[in-house]
Parts: structure tokens; C-alpha cells; sequence
């Protein structure tokens, strides 16, 4: 309907960007209208009780951050639309090397290629005074307040006496989640278990109440939950409670949906556009995954919003965006946001059949009934398929045969990344994050921008990407869990489980209406753990192997477990892998009993291992996996790497 801007700031004092020339940075609030009656719009949950209501029409609003060329004709016609992760920018930080607010551009990369960036609000409970947010009306049914159970857990790394409500996801609120209703209502829950499917142990509810502390006394607090005797580190609490008055979340695929048909086809646009590309990591590849699934994709003229789609590290999930009561920030970790609404089937691009159910359906079902297919790729890394059930969005659902991949879909594992990308010189995490092996340190930086290139590629009719890379059954790269091996390296313990998806039943007809009733639901059996298989070394054999995997100097693996300072030492940390160095020569290897060569065994020189790295860089290239600018810059990693295994 209209765009307040706020702010309009030139990038770099004005400085000229290749042929884009030069750039500025636009910060502000977008605000939207929806018809409820529009076949577009009714999948919104509770869209018609929106409270908001007027001449059929919805209105709404976001925040948005564009970094757009001066004069948009000179932009290469793509936008970068970034589903921002809780409210927080990346994309642009990750791809270029400098900071969010560009005081700092790195190599400015997206700006030298032409590219207009937007992120745009979308999340109703995004936290923080600086988060991008979407601002949605709350619904009503005929004027009365709706009611409803809302639940949470975590599982701490510290003793404490108060959590919160809202989604603890690694020290900080992912969520802002919704108050209690009534603090005295018999439904209000808390319960204590040892591990995901642990039997849960209801804590007396004289011994918990809604406070917090202040001078180390309980007061009342809507938000937080109080425990006389303290929550432990390494068990999973978790509460229902008592909610009201949901938020019209549903609004969320709205926002960018009707956003990036804008840019398209209104010339007076914010950031006029040909194509757009919907970008997410992790929380928002999974939104993208659920937007393509509920249908989003088709405008309310039933034309094509998402031009392209970059969804990584979603692993199988999709999430609570589009609920009564949704709580988008719930993501399915190995030990908190257990048996929410997110690996649940379907799985796969093409149409596949639930063994357990007879259901037959696809992620694209909606898309493909449109026409708006748009060109995708789903990226994952190795954690993703210890912690996001990855394996399920290439094979059936019984776990017995490879799926067929569509023919605008494009299944990449980047092999022995984590998910996140961790810091080098490798380094333990903290805090909820402490794992027992330092973490990961393989970047993903490099493949960004070779993916970013070849989806615009692949849009304009250009050169087609690489084709899908990835474990697989008929190959035997891709084995039941139960069948996985790992080499017995000293010191290392290894997990013995990994997230599956499940049959979760909220109550009648929860997919139909959006209302989950059940809370927590009642959960039936899991559909088949798949992991890929590792070689001599603990490394993954399928996939695209950057050149620490081709040249190893090191393990990478897609998990990492617990360390026993924080509990539970068997369950596995979240969102990491492990990084295990080779020993350096063959009597340490001897000394220490480790099946793997040392580096003095497999490689004669640093000289002789920077030109096997070299040549593994070229075959990358070459394939089109990475960009030939990045070069030299992985030539560098490639000499500290050394330098750091070798000291």
C-alpha cells in the first residue's frame, strides 16, 4: 500500500560499485493490505477473525533493510530477498566479508555483481529493539478472545533458578513467545525428562510458579517460570501453558510474497526488479520450504513471486509459521523444540507416499497446480543430517529407495561443514554450544557466492547449475543409522542417535485448520534415520568436497556431543560438527593407536599438499562449485591450514 523509509544512507561515501555505480542502504516499514476472500490468501490461518478487519481487507506491516543501486538501471535486474533469521540480517555479512550496516563492505561482491538486496520483517515475535519484525493484527472469533495451549522446553548448559518463555536457542531469545493467560489455570504444565523420548516426569505444581527474580525473591512474571528446588543442566524441561489472543502469524509468507511481486511488476517500486530470488538459512530455509509447500508462491493474481529459491541448511523442516499460536522460532535441536510442527511429511520435492498413512503428496503439490515452479536449491551441510533429518528429502518414505529429484530442483551436501560456519584456528564452543571436539572451521563463504551466481544464471535461461550432488541409497553412501560406522579413534565417543522426523497428531484436523489442540502432541513412529557413510578417515565419501575433504589434513563430521561440563555428554550439541585432527607423524600415530595416516605419511612436503589442494580448488572451479576470483583466497586458507596441523 505505501513504504515509509526512515533512513537513506549512501554505501561507502558513494563510491562507484563496477557498472551498478554507486549504492545506498534504505531502512524503514513497508505496509501491506490483503483481500480475505482472494484464493491466494485463505491458506492465512485465522485470517478472517483478523481483528483488523475492513471492506474485506487485512492490512499489516514489516521493517525492511534495501541496499539497492542509486539508479536501478544500472542494477543487473536480480534481487537477493533475505528471509532474515529471527529478525537479523546475514546474508550480505556472509557473502561479502563486511559488516551488516556496510560501514565495513568487504570485497563487495553482491554490489560489484549488480545485485539489490532486501530483508524484510516477516516473524510477529522476532526479539530485540533491532530486529526486522513483522506487524500483524491478532484475531478474534466474533469478538471473543480465542484461547490455547502454547508450549516450550530447552535444556540448559548451567544451573538457574528462572527460564523464560520465549525460545532459548543457544544463551539468547530466538522468540519472544506468548504470555501466560491464566498463571492458576490446572492446564499449566512443567515436566522433566533425560532425553527426547524420555518419559516425562511432572514436576508438583506447588514447587514452580510464573515469576522471575528480582533480589533474589520470585515476583510475578508472565514470561518467565520459577523453580523452588532450580532447573538442571542436561534435562529437558518443558511447559504448556495457558495463551490468548493469537497473532494472524500466517501474514509472514504474505510479506515477502506480495513484496517480491511488487518489485517485479510495479515500475514506482521501492527496488524495481525483473527477478527475484528468495534467500534463507536455516529457520528461513525452512520458511522457504513451508512457503513453497502452503502454497505462497502464486500472487494474489496467481502470477510467479519467487523467481528462485536458496534454501539452506533446512534439512527436511518446515516450522510453526502459519498456526494458531505459531512459534516460528521453534527449529527442532537435539535436545529442545522436541515434537514441534517441523520434520513432518512431505519430505521430498516430488509426490511420495507416507507408508504409515497411505498420504500421497510433495512440497511442490501447490506450486505445480499454479505453474509457479521456481528454480531451487536446497543446500544442506553434514549436521544436517545428524540434527535436521536431511536424508529424507532425497529418498521415500520408508527409507527404502532414492527419490526422484525434480527437474527445477537441485539437492547439494556440502560435506564436513557444520551448520554454521565455525571459527579457524578451530575452537571449542561455549556455553549452550560446549561439545566435546573443537568445532568445524569449513567455510561456506566460497560456495555462496558460486550458488548465488548460478541460480541468476540458471533464472536468465543461462548456463544450468551443477547437477545435484548427494548421498544416496543406490550407491550405499547414504545407510540406516543402525548400519553406521566410525573410525576408533582415541578419545572420540561417538552418538548413537540422530533427529528423525515423526508422526505427530496436534489433534483433529490440525493440518486442515492450522489449530494445534494437543499440547504436546501424540507422537507415532519415526520415519527412517538416514546418515551418509564415512571412509577410513571419519570423512563423508558423497557430496562436494571443498579441499579439506579432498586433501585432508583432518576429520569433519556432522556431529559434535556434549561436553560433560554442561550434562547429558551423549546427547549431541546443536548446530555443530567436529573437527579431529590427523596426527602429525607416524609415531604419533603408533603412540596413540589412531587408525587414520598421519600427514607426514600422506603428504611428503608442504609444498607437494598445497598442489594437491590447488588442483582440488581447480576441479571446484571447474565445476562450477566455486567462483575462480576465490582462489587465491582459499590458497591462503589452504597455507594456514597446513601451517596450524603441521605446528
Amino acid at each position: 500500500m505505501r513504504v515509509e523509509v526512515t533512513s537513506t544512507q549512501p554505501v561507502a561515501n558513494g563510491r562507484a560499485f563496477g557498472h551498478a555505480g554507486a549504492y545506498e542502504r534504505l531502512t524503514g516499514k513497508v505496509y501491506f493490505s490483503v483481500a480475505v476472500a482472494n484464493p491466494h490468501n485463505r491458506r492465512i490461518v485465522d485470517l478472517k477473525n483478523a481483528v483488523n478487519l475492513h471492506d474485506g481487507q487485512v492490512a499489516f506491516s514489516a521493517d525492511f533493510v534495501a541496499i539497492r543501486p542509486v539508479d536501478a538501471s544500472k542494477g543487473n535486474g536480480s534481487m537477493l530477498l533475505e528471509v532474515p533469521n529471527r529478525g537479523h540480517q546475514g546474508i550480505v555479512r556472509l557473502v561479502d566479508g563486511g559488516t551488516t550496516d556496510l560501514s565495513n563492505v568487504g570485497d563487495a561482491w553482491l554490489l560489484r555483481r549488480g545485485f539489490t538486496v532486501v530483508s524484510l520483517g516477516w516473524q510477529w515475535d522476532a526479539p530485540g529493539p533491532h530486529a526486522l519484525k513483522l506487524y500483524a493484527p491478532i484475531a478474534k472469533d466474533h469478538g471473543h478472545t480465542i484461547t490455547g495451549l502454547l508450549r516450550g522446553d530447552l535444556m540448559l548448559s548451567k544451573p538457574q533458578s528462572v527460564i523464560p518463555l520465549g525460545h532459548d536457542i543457544i544463551g539468547s531469545i530466538g522468540g519472544t513467545e506468548y504470555p501466560v493467560a491464566n498463571p492458576r489455570d490446572p492446564r499449566n504444565l512443567l515436566t522433566v525428562r533425560n532425553t527426547r523420548q524420555g518419559r516425562r516426569v511432572v514436576i508438583p505444581r506447588s514447587g514452580w510458579e510464573f515469576a522471575k527474580l528480582v533480589n533474589d525473591k520470585p515476583v510475578p512474571s508472565a514470561r518467565h517460570i520459577y523453580l523452588k528446588t532450580g532447573f538442571e543442566p542436561g534435562k529437558i524441561y518443558e511447559y504448556v501453558y495457558v495463551v490468548q489472543n493469537p497473532v494472524v502469524a500466517g501474514l509472514g509468507f504474505a510479506s515477502i510474497r506480495d513484496f517480491a511481486s511488487w518489485a517485479k511488476h510495479d515500475p514506482h517500486a521501492l527496488t524495481p526488479v525483473r527477478r527475484v530470488y528468495g534467500e534463507g538459512i536455516s529457520q528461513n530455509g525452512r520458511y522457504l520450504r513451508d512457503f513453497l509447500y502452503e502454497g505462497f508462491n502464486a500472487d494474489e493474481q496467481g502470477r510467479i513471486a519467487l523467481d528462485g529459491v536458496l534454501a539452506h541448511v533446512a534439512g527436511a523442516g518446515r516450522g510453526s509459521f502459519n498456526y494458531r499460536f505459531a512459534q516460528p522460532s521453534r527449529d527442532a535441536e537435539p535436545t529442545s523444540s522436541v515434537d514441534f510442527p517441523i520434520d513432518i511429511f512431505p519430505f521430498t520435492d516430488e509426490p511420495e507416499v507416507d507408508p504409515a498413512t497411505g498420504r500421497r503428496a510433495g512440497l511442490l503439490d501447490a506450486a505445480k497446480a499454479e505453474h509457479v515452479v521456481p528454480d531451487i536449491f536446497l543446500s544442506c551441510t553434514s549436521y544436517e543430517y545428524w540434527g535436521r533429518a536431511a536424508g529424507l528429502i532425497t529418498i521415500t518414505a520408508d527409507g527404502r529407495h532414492d527419490m526422484p529429484i525434480g527437474p527445477h530442483v537441485r539437492v547439494y551436501h556440502f560435506t564436513g561443514l557444520q551448520h554454521f560456519s565455525g571459527p579457524f584456528p578451530p575452537k571449542k564452543g561455549t556455553g549452550d554450544l560446549a561439545g566435546q571436539q573443537p568445532m568445524s572451521p569449513l567455510p561456506i563463504h566460497y560456495f555462496w557466492r558460486a550458488m548465488i551466481a548460478n541460480m541468476d544464471a540458471w533464472v536468465r535461461n543461462g548456463p544450468p547449475p551443477p547437477p545435484s550432488s548427494y548421498p544416496r541409497i543406490s550407491n550405499g553412501t547414504l545407510i540406516p543409522l543402525a548400519k553406521w560406522t566410525f573410525p576408533a579413534i582415541p578419545g572420540i565417543h561417538t552418538p548413537t542417535e540422530a533427529n528423525a522426523g515423526w508422526h505427530l497428531n496436534f489433534g483433529p484436523h490440525w493440518r486442515q485448520t492450522g489449530i494445534l489442540l494437543w499440547q504436546p502432541p501424540r507422537v507415532g513412529a519415526p520415519f527412517p534415520v538416514l546418515v551418509p557413510k564415512v571412509n577410513a578417515d571419519g570423512n563423508e565419501i558423497d557430496g562436494v568436497h571443498l579441499p579439506e575433504i579432498t586433501v585432508p589434513l583432518a576429520t569433519y563430521t556432522g556431529w559434535n556431543l556434549r561436553s560433560p561440563s554442561i550434562g547429558a555428554p551423549g546427547q549431541r550439541v546443536p548446530f555443530e560438527g567436529s573437527y579431529i585432527p590427523f596426527p602429525k607423524t607416524k609415531a604419533d600415530r603408533l603412540r596413540t593407536h589412531d587408525p587414520r595416516l598421519s600427514i607426514a605419511e600422506r603428504y611428503p612436503s608442504e609444498a607437494a599438499y598445497l598442489r594437491r589442494y590447488s588442483q582440488a580448488i581447480d576441479q571446484l572451479i571447474a565445476e562450477r562449485w566455486i567462483l575462480p576470483e576465490d582462489k587465491p583466497a582459499m590458497m591462503a586458507r589452504g597455507r594456514a591450514e597446513w601451517a596450524y596441523a603441521t605446528e
